[in-house]
């Protein structure tokens, strides 16, 4: 996906846009797309693949109280 045209998010009623995100796999190799979440904070929409199985609509954490993994 080159940059801007997103696609709406159909859950929201705040004219939110679905976002790409990507990860890391535990090798290290990148995992493109692996989660859509809506624009609009206030709706919290999302959708994510992990270890081959969909998950909707998963409580979104602020990341605040996250400590990073040092390699």
């Amino acid at each position: 996906m080159e940059g801007k045209d997103f696609p709406n998010c159909l859950s929201c009623t705040g004219g939110g846009s679905l976002l790409p995100l990507s990860d890391f796999g535990s090798q290290g190799a990148p995992i493109h797309y692996k989660a859509w979440v809506c624009s609009n904070p206030d709706c919290g929409y999302n959708i994510k693949i992990r270890n081959g199985d969909v998950y909707l609509n998963e409580p979104i954490a602020n990341g605040a109280t996250h400590s990073p993994r040092f390699r």
